[in-house]
């Protein structure tokens, strides 16, 4: 019997009476009992939330959720169907499958209307669940939006597996990131997808899923192995799902100290193949491991030598490509746009096609110590301050050691100290910060490093 009393049923009739409302009528239209099988839905996700808890109590040990969890066998109860003819045999003891009910695309509109954890968790209920929930359905590209994940783990020369944060439910998930081989891969998501590079190889490449595990290798990128310094980016289109991968890289060239080599290298899943658009020198700057597509457009960052620029000039800039025209001659430092001051960990982010800069701000006498955390958005080739970490969250970091990660997508930013595992969110739109749940993730000697990433949780793109 379910306790309408209980919080959790509370919330969950609320938060989805606007979808249990939009279903009436289709559940009209289709000749069922509309008190039946709304009885169902409600049922069926009660008793799912009971393999939920007895899954975080079989965890409780390990002081960790599993988001996938392994099909276990049970005992199956026969079930029969209820005609609309049989309401006096209807003495509430008769079991009624939701299958017997709902056909599939009703079943997977209320199941899109739940957080993707929930869901696929739900794909442990039974097998026509499970095969619903891990099938490629249009129906996924239509869910309710979710909130970026946090991929949470250590720095190490093991295997990479740690915890990812779901902001919207405020929990933390045991979570093994498909094909990431080392902590020090350079990585850039989007819309679902999670592009690496590997460190050692920069020619390898791929593509992944996080939430449903696909992956592929890509062709290897040109170049060579190594670069002096190497960035990646990476761009989704959110509705037929192509995608493009820009590696830049920057060497010094040979006997030149203020001379450095920039190419772009560019991948189209479209064609399969890469291309090499661009090849060029920077007199007196050199590139990093920072850039971004924004609506088009590869934004790069270059940071001065300190030869052939004054010492009152800022030391970083903003360099931009236009990945739709693709030139193949120009001066990008002529376009170049400084950064709004002196900034360490200057971090590019693509915030629902805003471009948004993210940096520790430098104090004046000693601009490699940060005295605070700014956040700016580009407008028409200008930065527009948009808020500043408040001295409180500053200081709840501990020991800040002027080095941390900062990432983020749609409308949330996360940062997070190379020195701890705290995890502080910015929502951008609300201009609110919060700091996590606490991370299940310790700190077991005094100079182990944690690092992260952010990706969008989507059942609907594959690689």
């Amino acid at each position: 019997m379910l306790d309408l009393d209980c919080p959790l049923f509370t919330c969950t009739l609320y938060s989805h009476s606007k979808m249990f409302l939009g279903l009436s009528t289709n559940l009209a239209i289709r000749g069922i009992r509309i008190d039946v099988a709304l009885s169902l839905i409600f049922l069926q996700y009660y008793l799912l939330q009971g393999i939920v808890l007895v899954h975080w109590m079989l965890a409780m040990g390990s002081e960790e959720w599993e988001l996938y969890p392994s099909y276990i066998g049970s005992q199956v109860m026969e079930y029969r169907p209820i005609s609309e003819d049989s309401d006096d045999d209807w003495n509430g003891e008769v079991a009624v499958s939701l299958d017997a009910v709902l056909p599939d695309d009703l079943l997977e509109k209320v199941l899109s209307f739940l957080p993707v954890a929930s869901i696929i968790r739900s794909g442990s209920v039974c097998k026509r669940w499970h095969e619903i929930v891990h099938a490629q359905r249009q129906t996924w590209s239509k869910m309710v939006p979710q909130k970026p994940w946090y991929f949470m783990f250590t720095c190490s020369e093991e295997a990479v597996s740690g915890f990812a944060y779901d902001p919207s439910l405020r929990k933390w998930y045991g979570f093994d990131f498909p094909c990431i081989e080392k902590s020090n891969w350079s990585t850039s998501s989007s819309a679902g997808l999670v592009c690496l590079m590997d460190s050692e190889n920069r020619r390898r490449i791929m593509v992944c899923n996080p939430i449903t595990k696909d992956w592929k290798r890509l062709l290897d990128a040109p170049g060579g192995k190594t670069a002096d310094y190497s960035a990646l980016a990476f761009s989704v289109d959110r509705n037929s799902h192509k995608y493009t991968v820009a590696i830049a890289r920057s060497n010094q060239v040979p006997t030149e100290y203020y001379q450095w080599e920039f190419t772009i290298h560019l991948y189209e899943s479209v064609t399969g193949n890469w291309v090499t658009p661009f090849t060029g020198v920077l007199l007196g700057w050199r590139g990093g491991d920072e850039c971004v597509i924004c609506d088009g457009v590869l934004y790069y960052l270059v940071y001065s030598t300190g030869v052939l620029v004054s010492n009152n000039e800022h030391r970083h800039c903003l360099v931009m490509y236009d990945l739709a025209a693709r030139p193949n001659h120009t001066s990008l430092m002529s376009m170049a746009i400084p950064v709004p001051c002196a900034l360490t960990c200057g971090r590019l982010m693509n915030l629902s096609e805003r471009l948004v800069l993210v940096g520790g701000i430098g104090k004046q006498d000693r601009p490699g110590i940060i005295k605070g955390i700014g956040i700016w958005e580009l407008h028409n080739k200008e930065w527009r301050e948009v808020a500043r970490m408040p001295h409180k969250f500053f200081q709840g970091f501990g020991e800040f050691d002027d080095v941390f990660a900062s990432c983020g997508a749609d409308d949330l930013i996360y940062i997070q100290s190379y020195g701890s595992p705290a995890l502080l969110t910015f929502e951008i739109n609300q201009k609110m910060w919060k700091w996590s749940v606490k991370s299940p993730v310790s700190k077991r000697f005094p100079l182990q490093l944690f690092t992260g990433f952010s990706f969008e949780p989507r059942l609907d793109i594959a690689s």
